[in-house]
């Protein structure tokens, strides 16, 4: 087979701790796949800490296979792999976050299924070495996503994979945004091959996603890959005319056998509470919705390029063509 180039997207957001060590163990891609050209494309999503700084040395150091694309501020996790996908150049693209609880060692078996013929290649987590906690909100998120998105996703997710460079120009091709990457890949089609992984504890550093930021991401998910939250208003209003109906079929009932009628404020007042709150609710939920709509017909890009640095080698022969460009107008 051919020698391929092989892309690797790295976000990175506050990860400071986490790329001195990160960045050799990439590199050293370079010595297990001999056959391959191989790129990295590291995408500063507005990190705040040093580690713009870090990647710019190394690029100084070991620069030939470095690409720095650097957003104006911080977009999120998928903004930043859209960013990267776009500038990587590799025949094949990897994915992989830059605190490497994933093994990047897995890209060589990775990239012999590419060579296989898979376009589409994820490490699929069978254990998560985590927190119960973690593990737990963690859970029903993904199965959210397998009862209502996708029934065949894998259970415990992943956020490590690699693509064909015709699943990267499919997904360049899509701007939408309040959306997750990994589950707008799947939603491609293609068929995954899966290769098992453990997710390992962070050694370094501390992990971005708040609980609020995972909430956010759920809803965001649930609106963009199923249609749950619209139809609980069609549920919920079934089934509060179904109650209404039957509590007035409850009060005729006792009306006729007593001719009497109940006390009605405390039920007047529960009644019109509990409608109240549905409304309400429903209305939260048509609002999503709008804002969402409100989003894309503004046409504004996910994410926003600051600069780019680009490796070391193809600065050079820029510059060299450059040159050569002047000489001959000479």
């Amino acid at each position: 087979m051919r020698a391929a180039r092989f892309s690797v997207v790295i976000p990175v957001f506050q990860n400071q701790p986490n790329l001195p060590d990160t960045i050799p163990r990439l590199l050293e891609l370079r010595k297990a796949l001999p056959r391959h050209e191989v790129e990295l494309v590291f995408v500063d999503d507005g990190s705040t800490d040093g580690s713009l700084e870090l990647l710019l040395q190394a690029q100084a150091r070991d620069g030939a296979d470095i690409r720095i694309v650097k957003l104006t501020r911080n977009f999120g996790q998928t903004p930043a792999i859209q960013a990267g996908l776009r500038y990587a150049t590799g025949d094949c693209v990897g994915i992989i976050s830059a605190d490497l609880q994933e093994p990047c060692e897995l890209f060589v078996e990775m990239v012999r299924a590419w060579e296989r013929g898979a376009k589409y290649v994820i490490a699929e987590r069978t254990e998560r070495s985590e927190g119960r906690w973690h593990r737990a909100v963690s859970s029903i998120y993904w199965r959210l996503v397998q009862r209502f998105a996708f029934q065949d996703f894998p259970p415990l997710g992943y956020d490590f994979c690699l693509l064909d460079r015709q699943l990267v120009d499919a997904i360049n091709g899509i701007n939408e945004k309040n959306s997750s990457i990994f589950l707008l890949i799947y939603w491609l089609g293609y068929r995954p091959e899966r290769l098992p992984m453990t997710r390992a504890l962070r050694a370094k550093g501390h992990s971005q996603w708040s609980l609020l930021r995972k909430v956010g991401f759920t809803i965001d998910t649930l609106i963009a890959f199923t249609h749950l939250p619209a139809r609980l208003i069609t549920v919920f209003g079934l089934t509060m005319a179904l109650a209404c109906l039957v509590y007035l079929l409850v009060l005729l009932a006792q009306w006729a056998l007593y001719q009497s009628a109940p006390p009605g404020w405390m039920t007047v007042v529960g009644l019109l509470t509990l409608i109240g709150s549905m409304i309400l609710f429903s209305m939260g939920i048509v609002s999503e919705y709008l804002l969402r709509i409100l989003d894309e017909s503004r046409k504004r890009q996910p994410y926003v390029v600051d600069s780019v640095h680009e490796p070391v080698r193809r600065q050079a022969a820029e510059q060299r063509a450059a040159g050569e460009s002047a000489s001959a107008r000479r």
